[in-house]
Formats: structure tokens, sequence, C-alpha cells
């Protein structure tokens, strides 16, 4: 397993068990999430390409009440799914919405034409002007694949 892999996993479950440990203050938040990456087919220049099953998006959040001190978004893929040729054209969005739904800001990432089996971002901490949800969302070619959020509330 390579280190990055090891790294990602070791933080969540250290996050997961602080959660049960933690006293509830309600002054700190951490939230994990994630989601199955749908198998999907693709083309790049010309070229027919597949993701297969086995690659989940994980969103992490650590911040308190609407304040976001650390975000961060990326896919981990395992088995047959680790040995593709990845996401090309890809980026991740991170979008923020009231609790109505109303989407109010996006932090678009940039598109990296690169193929990359891990893609990942990190985006700047950041206090909301309101309470809703904060989500990430994976773009490949342009087409969203998986979306994972939180919701923020007091």
């Amino acid at each position: 397993m390579p280190l990055h892999y090891f790294t990602r996993f070791a933080t969540a479950l250290a996050a997961a068990g602080a959660l049960v440990l933690a006293a509830p203050t309600g002054a700190h938040a951490t939230a994990i999430g994630t989601a199955p990456v749908h198998t999907f087919e693709y083309s790049v220049g010309g070229m027919s390409m597949k993701i297969p099953t086995g690659c989940m998006f994980t969103h992490i959040i650590r911040g308190g009440g609407r304040r976001i001190t650390y975000q961060n978004a990326g896919v981990d893929c395992a088995f047959v799914a680790a040995l593709s040729s990845g996401f090309c054209n890809w980026r991740i969005d991170f979008t923020y919405a009231d609790t109505d739904n109303r989407t109010y800001r996006t932090s678009r990432g940039r598109t990296h034409t690169e193929c990359r089996i891990d893609p990942m971002r990190n985006n700047s901490p950041q206090t909301l002007p309101r309470y809703g949800k904060a989500c990430a969302r994976l773009y490949v070619n342009g087409v969203r694949r998986v979306s994972q959020c939180h919701h923020i509330t007091k």
C-alpha cells in the first residue's frame, strides 16, 4: 500500500477516534464522509477510458460553527481500480449552500489535464456567511461524477 493511502486512512481513523473520545463541547467539529465512484467510461483524445468499481471519494472538514479551518477531498482506489489509468481532465469543486439548498458559493478547482489515480484537492480556511451544507464534487472531462456533502449547523 503506497504511503499516501496509508496516511489518509490513518488520518481518517484518528479523526473518527477523536470524535468518539472527545467530550461534546460544540466548539470544534470534524466531519469525514465517503461516497463510491460508480463505474463510468469517457473519452480522452479518441481513447476510451474506463473507471472500474473500487474507488471512493472522501471529503473531510474541520472547524466549528460556520468556520472551516481545513477542507480536503480526494479519491482512493483499491483492487482492479488502482491499476486503471485513472482520472484524466479532472477537477474538484467545493460548493456551499444555505439551509434552503441554494448554492451561494463555489470554489472551482483547476482542471488537471494529466491522468491521476488519486486526484486530491485542499481548500483554504474560511468563514461561511450562513449555515447549510458544504459539498465536494469530482468532475471528469467536465462531467460531475460524484459528490459528498456535510451539513453545517449550529
